[in-house]
């Protein structure tokens, strides 16, 4: 339990880190200085110490807790991934946090977070690349549970090649939760700040920590589900470069429309379920 305690507190911080270094890439890429690559730690303290404030139209039970279930949601998530669970766990806490999304902006009252949550459950039918990821891994290995994945990937080779649409598709999710980037229509700049607008001061901070927790378990997902198991030391540059290669994209694409953002995931996920069935039948 204390060494999970430890890789927890390390996971929050080096999600917040992934997100300066998210932040800095796309500013160097469009000529920006852009901020230090520790600007979101500083963020989240910040937030800690600031005044915290409940808004007079909000619904004050679900305004609180929706914070607190997130942080459990993606710890939970950490947990089932270290200890090599299965992955319809993980991808039902991902969907769960749709969920999160959408009490996050119907608690507060206010109209710009009403329309990121009108907008999460819009996207969440552009999630649809998870179940052709679940089955793809499944064909090739026969099996969910990640210790098993891993084994089989020690024993057969890595799936990164094998079952690259289904990488793609798992590539595709990770997009679409980072800041800045072309699907993330729940964070429009109409939008203000999205679904967690009015969520300030040590609310913010935990939907940061949340956040950061998030986009560690799905890097060190997809990192160990297609490159099978690698000392942590390797895992974590890993993960950096694939946050730079997502970085690069946010900088380079514009933003998508809620439409454009469902057809092209959706075409996606029909090509990956044609490509599913032929190498059933081959295999």
């Amino acid at each position: 339990m204390i060494e999970f305690i430890l890789l927890l507190i390390f996971a929050v911080f080096f999600g917040l880190l992934l997100h300066g270094i998210h932040r800095k890439v796309i500013a160097r890429i469009q000529q920006r200085p852009g901020p230090p690559i520790w600007q979101e730690i500083l963020h989240t303290l910040k937030f800690s110490f600031k005044q915290t404030w409940i808004p007079r139209t909000a619904s004050q039970v679900m305004f609180v807790a929706i914070v607190l279930i997130a942080i459990a949601i993606w710890t939970g998530a950490l947990y089932v991934l270290i200890t090599g669970g299965s992955l319809l766990i993980i991808f039902a806490f991902y969907m769960l946090h749709k969920i999160v999304e959408h009490g996050t902006g119907l608690s507060s009252g206010s109209p710009y977070t009403k329309f990121g949550a009108i907008r999460s459950v819009m996207s969440a039918a552009a999630e649809l690349p998870l179940l052709v990821t679940v089955a793809v891994i499944y064909l090739f290995t026969g099996t969910l549970k990640i210790s098993e994945i891993t084994a089989w990937e020690s024993a057969n080779g890595i799936l990164f090649f094998v079952a690259l649409p289904a990488a793609v598709s798992l590539y595709l999710i990770i997009l679409s939760k980072a800041h800045y980037s072309p699907f993330s229509v729940i964070e429009a700049k109409e939008l203000v700040s999205g679904y967690w607008t009015e969520h300030f001061g040590g609310w913010r901070a935990m939907l940061n920590i949340a956040d950061a927790l998030k986009t560690v378990v799905l890097l060190a997902l997809f990192t160990t589900l297609f490159f099978g198991a690698m000392p942590f030391w390797l895992m974590i540059i890993v993960m950096v470069i694939i946050m730079i290669t997502v970085s690069f994209v946010c900088a380079v694409c514009p933003m998508l429309t809620p439409y454009n953002t469902v057809t092209i995931q959706f075409v996606w996920t029909v090509v990956v379920c044609i490509y599913g069935i032929i190498m059933w039948v081959i295999l």
